[in-house]
């Protein structure tokens, strides 16, 4: 079923300007996505034994076989000694690469830099509602997360718990980022009980009995396997102080979800308001990365007024997970309003769309409203 789903993304469009890097984290479709996109390119799969062997002890063997102008190389992070040969022949032979990564760490470690600017980044993320259309659920969402292997499962509970396994075993283990797998699962779980949250990187050191600079080290490590994204603070509003500590998000809610131990989370339950949160995150942070649309931040200030997200310096978005809107939820958007650095006021929340006019200049939507809004 989701093979069948069209993506967002277009490679063929940003291969046509420039070779690419599609960064995403296991199981986001890199691989689907060039099953469908790109079936005239030549493609090196580096989880296939054979292949990693054969490019490991010759690096040369992409040229010697060289019969596409187009060359795909799956999992790049796994063999970076590849990108000398893959910069040769950009530049001395033309051919167009696009180059996909579980993880930045090794790319990042051992010479990314060496393609001098010659490649461009790219990101996956699991599904958004405007792939799926009809198949979208936003139960399906705050209790599934949106990975394409585990939204359209049959037991996904089980896959959500095999893809945690797996991420411990292939991306941390396995790449030896660290000898001590048992803390960094403690701070891996602790990190998903903190998601949405200002990070207390003492707090977590104390909960998960890990040294502090340790926590530093391994939330480098999640971010840099794409497992997490951090949320910085918007800083262009001048009148107010803001605090300066960023927060952090999992590139899915439903890889957290399992993480926290989280059972069925039912709409406008107690539980619902994070999830839907994090769900807005996902959808939010997908829109700036497809549509290269500037930074996701976060505003709060030093006596507390705070904005869930704001994208670039064009809209700032609350988020409410109910279907009823009071005063006291507009605040935070009118006190950064007053700051006149946002051109768009928006609460997002599960009731009707309510005309701009009713709340002043801030728009009172429906979540299906603003992400058809937005996309548009």
């Amino acid at each position: 079923m989701s093979a069948n789903i069209k993506r967002i993304l277009n490679l063929k469009g940003a291969l046509s300007k420039k070779s690419q890097i599609l960064l995403g984290p296991r199981q986001t479709g890199k691989s689907s996505l060039i099953r469908a996109q790109l079936k005239d390119a030549k493609v090196y799969d580096l989880l296939l034994k054979e292949t990693f062997k054969k490019l490991s002890f010759n690096p040369a063997a992409i040229r010697e076989e060289l019969s596409s102008k187009l060359v795909v190389v799956d999992e790049i992070q796994k063999l970076p000694s590849l990108l000398d040969e893959i910069q040769w022949l950009i530049e001395n032979k033309g051919v167009t690469f696009l180059l996909t990564g579980s993880s930045a760490r090794r790319l990042k470690r051992q010479g990314t830099n060496l393609l001098g600017g010659r490649a461009r980044i790219l990101k996956l993320h699991p599904f958004i509602r405007a792939e799926l259309k009809e198949k979208f659920s936003l139960e399906l969402a705050v209790n599934r997360g949106l990975l394409p292997s585990v939204y359209f499962s049959d037991d996904p509970e089980a896959d959500l718990e095999s893809y945690v396994s797996l991420y411990l075993q292939q991306e941390i283990a396995n790449e030896g980022l660290t000898r001590n797998l048992p803390a960094f699962s403690r701070v891996l779980e602790v990190a998903a009980l903190c998601q949405a949250e200002q990070t207390d990187y003492t707090a977590i050191s104390n909960d998960a009995q890990v040294p502090r600079t340790t926590v530093h080290e391994y939330f480098q490590i999640l971010e840099d396997t794409l497992l997490i994204h951090p949320l910085p603070v918007f800083k262009a509003a001048k009148k107010r102080k803001v605090v300066a500590t960023a927060k952090y998000y999992f590139f899915d809610w439903g890889v957290a979800k399992q993480l926290q131990g989280v059972g069925k989370i039912r709409i406008k339950s107690p539980l619902f308001g994070k999830a839907f949160e994090s769900y807005l995150f996902h959808e939010l942070k997908s829109y700036c990365d497809y549509r290269k649309a500037g930074d996701l931040t976060y505003w709060r200030t030093s006596d507390g007024s705070e904005v869930d997200f704001v994208l670039g310096d064009e809209i700032s978005v609350e988020v409410k997970g109910k279907d009823t809107v009071t005063s006291k939820d507009l605040a935070g958007l009118r006190k950064l309003a007053e700051e006149n650095a946002i051109k768009h006021s928006v609460l997002v929340y599960l009731g009707p769309t309510i005309q701009a006019e009713y709340a002043g200049k801030i728009r009172i939507m429906n979540y299906a409203d603003f992400l058809d809004w937005l996309w548009r």
